[in-house]
């Protein structure tokens, strides 16, 4: 992509820039905003870096780029974390800016930037950047900084510093110095007194002199005037006014002081300056979404929407599909924007709407349809709707015509508090896989961590990683255990549950490799955890395999866990082994058997958290049938074990389980936030027998216990694949009934 690149001067922006063309990408233009007034060095703002602003006019001959610069006129009035647009804020400024140089050059699509670790001012890039159609690159997010500050000067970083503000930086023994010079002095002050290496937290403020990207001349400081602010105290605060400096070109010298800095002189070889004027609008350029884009739809009868429900009341998770669409709909987007619609009048019906949705799984009947279904998903779910964090997102290729289930398949998990917290990184790092849109990496809510489905993909590139499908599940559970660190946790202690998709064009036996890669990844994960002097107490996860048609971007595989993220840190995250000394009664004359246990994985935080999966193999559907006939295994056909009649043998067996699990660990049905049952299409069960047979199954159970409350839609979602299973290696179920329970 051509990037223009947002340049304070300090090595952090410069060094963004190396790494974008690292990653392939091409420098076309740098932008810079400055103070109103020359004579002052730094302005009181959480956003700029200002120190040193009268020496960046510089960088277009250093570069040989045109450098765009605007005068900051607005001030921070938006403080709060996310940003919206703000007529007066100084973020305006940076749009204005911005704006100009795509009007300018037309050709450039990203914007680069030297964040690493504030939010606050990457979340204001990415919103400008949202706003202009343009791709934020933030190559230093979230890397290590000593190692990042190492790699800095190796790669050719020559920067001083022009502002100290930390205990054990003394501007009088430390401004103007190397940060080369610096490095071991740092590196003790971050043992002594925990400060940021690369000055994240304002420890000091650096001025790029010279680095590989200056191919012309580089910079020489010949006179400045040290200001001090609070001398004396214990953290004195210095930085640098330049009063004289002068260019040394690679070849020549070019002699610059301060009043003639912008002369004809700096303008050789492609390093135009042009100063950005204009005043901020007067109201938002955004345009809200009109309402005939999402209310101009095809009419669809109401008697082939369809919606199941959870009973939880405080979080609940809502399914809705279209049936036999095949015969009217133009497309899979057509279906999601009826389905899109019926989810949202359903959650206003309940005083909710887009803010609410802590999660969503997109399922689509063709993989090929991606971007006409994104397009119509970011005309619902915007940004703008939930101002406290879009709900994180998996989607997945199912075979849902071969049942008459349309061509888009939702199902939302809502909460009815704003208490969620969203990570949502929309700038392309090396960090993890951004998320350009309305959909989040995780989000984290009543201690409960929903992540986004992970694939295989490079971070810096966004491409899927060479080395087949055990390498791209690598990428994707390195990906996971990166987002699960800014949560501080862990995939390898903290998963409750990992749901494995695995694409239909992965061969048998790669899918060995990839249940050996994710054993063996954990294994070690849960070592170096342990050798750092992590918890002890590290939770058992369990795992579902799914088969699907495809998955995103022709991935071979994708992750998606659930993890425990207590709120006190002081809470043993612990499995419960011993169930409560309540019994269950027999239901539909089950009893309790010793092989009913392999059926069974589940996963419980005492008094928290029930995550249980059910497996139904056929040979465990001949058991299950052979006790209620009164017959030998070897005496059932196997060919026919699934009848209608035998599946309904089967789900009230299911349900037989289920109910025994959920109460002897102290849970009920209403504690259910989601219970899916997936079936593979070509075990040829009628999807309405399937789901009359479990329906009347927990009807049945509702008039046998007065605590089971059943309402109109069913409390089951049915989830069709190609197949489904407890291990890679053997996906053979007949039935897979997935149930998480939480109480808070």
């Amino acid at each position: 992509m051509k990037v223009v690149a947002l340049v304070s001067g300090g090595k952090d922006s410069c060094y963004a820039m190396m790494k974008s063309i690292q990653y392939g990408h091409e420098i076309v233009a740098l932008a810079n905003l400055m103070p109103a007034d020359d004579s002052v060095d730094e302005l009181d703002s959480f956003m700029y870096q200002t120190v040193g602003h009268q020496i960046i006019v510089s960088y277009a001959e250093c570069m040989g780029l045109p450098l765009f610069r605007r005068r900051i006129q607005g001030s921070t009035r938006h403080q709060t974390l996310n940003y919206k647009t703000t007529p007066g804020d100084e973020v305006e400024d940076m749009f204005i800016l911005l704006n100009e140089v795509k009007k300018q050059i037309p050709s450039i699509t990203a914007v680069s930037s030297g964040a690493i670790a504030s939010d606050y001012q990457r979340l204001r890039v990415e919103s400008v950047c949202s706003r202009l159609g343009l791709v934020s690159l933030a190559y230093l997010w979230k890397q290590d900084q000593s190692l990042l500050l190492q790699e800095m000067i190796t790669n050719g970083i020559l920067a001083i510093t022009v502002k100290v503000a930390a205990i054990g930086l003394d501007p009088a023994k430390h401004l103007g110095k190397e940060i080369a010079f610096l490095t071991a002095h740092l590196h003790k002050l971050k043992e002594l007194y925990g400060i940021n290496v690369c000055g994240e937290g304002g420890e000091y403020e650096t001025l790029t002199l010279d680095c590989p990207l200056f191919i012309n001349a580089r910079i020489v400081l010949d006179e400045f005037q040290t200001v001090l602010h609070s001398p004396g105290s214990i953290a004195s605060v210095g930085v640098i006014h330049p009063l004289a400096f002068h260019l040394e070109n690679k070849d020549t010298a070019i002699s610059l002081s301060e009043n003639d800095k912008t002369s004809d002189s700096s303008q050789e070889k492609k390093g135009s300056v042009f100063v950005v004027q204009g005043d901020f609008p007067q109201r938002s350029e955004a345009t809200c979404q009109s309402n005939s884009e999402t209310t101009n739809l095809v009419e669809v009868r109401d008697d082939r929407i369809c919606i199941s429900k959870t009973k939880k009341d405080n979080i609940f998770s809502i399914c809705c599909w279209l049936q036999d669409s095949c015969k009217t709909s133009a497309g899979s987007h057509e279906d999601l924007a009826v389905v899109l619609k019926h989810i949202e009048s359903q959650l206003a019906g309940y005083g909710f709407g887009w803010e609410h949705v802590l999660y969503i799984h997109l399922y689509i009947a063709d993989m090929n349809e991606f971007a006409a279904v994104n397009e119509t998903y970011v005309r619902f779910i915007t940004q703008e709707k939930c101002p406290f964090g879009v709900p994180s997102r998996s989607t997945i290729e199912l075979p849902l015509l071969q049942v008459s289930l349309g061509r888009a398949y939702i199902e939302v998990l809502v909460a009815n508090d704003n208490s969620k917290k969203v990570l949502h990184v929309q700038s392309i790092s090396s960090w993890a896989p951004s998320c350009i849109g309305p959909y989040s990496q995780a989000t984290l809510h009543k201690e409960i961590l929903h992540m986004a489905g992970q694939l295989g993909l490079d971070p810096p590139t966004m491409r899927l990683c060479h080395g087949g499908p055990s390498a791209e599940l690598e990428q994707a559970l390195v990906n996971s255990e990166a987002v699960a660190n800014v949560f501080n946790c862990s995939i390898s202690t903290s998963a409750i549950v990992f749901t494995i998709y695995c694409s239909a064009h992965t061969p048998l036996p790669e899918r060995f490799k990839i249940q050996e890669k994710q054993d063996s990844f954990l294994k070690q994960a849960r070592l170096l955890h342990l050798d750092k002097g992590g918890k002890c107490n590290i939770l058992d996860p369990i795992f579902l395999y799914l088969l699907a048609p495809d998955l995103p971007k022709r991935a071979s595989v994708e992750v998606k866990p659930i993890l425990f993220v207590p709120e006190d840190e002081e809470t043993a995250v612990t499995s419960v082994h011993n169930p409560s000394s309540f019994t269950v009664a027999n239901r539909w004359g089950f009893q309790h058997a010793q092989w009913h246990d392999s059926c069974i994985q589940k996963c419980v935080v005492s008094g928290k958290i029930c995550a249980i999966i059910l497996s139904i193999t056929e040979n465990i559907v001949v058991k299950i049938c052979s006790e209620s006939l009164g017959v030998n295994d070897e005496d059932m056909d196997h060919q026919n074990s699934v009848s209608k009649g035998h599946m309904e043998r089967v789900l009230r067996f299911c349900v037989f389980l289920l109910d025994k699990v959920i109460v002897e660990n102290g849970f009920s049905w209403e504690d259910t936030m989601n219970l899916r049952t997936y079936f593979p299409t070509a075990s040829g069960i009628p999807l309405e027998t399937l789901s009359l047979a479990f329906k009347n199954a927990m009807d049945e159970l509702a008039e046998m216990d007065q605590r089971v409350q059943v309402g109109k839609e069913p409390i089951f979602h049915i989830v069709p694949v190609l197949a489904a299973g407890s291990s890679a290696a053997s996906m053979n179920n007949i039935i897979t009934c997935e149930l998480f329970a939480h109480k808070f």
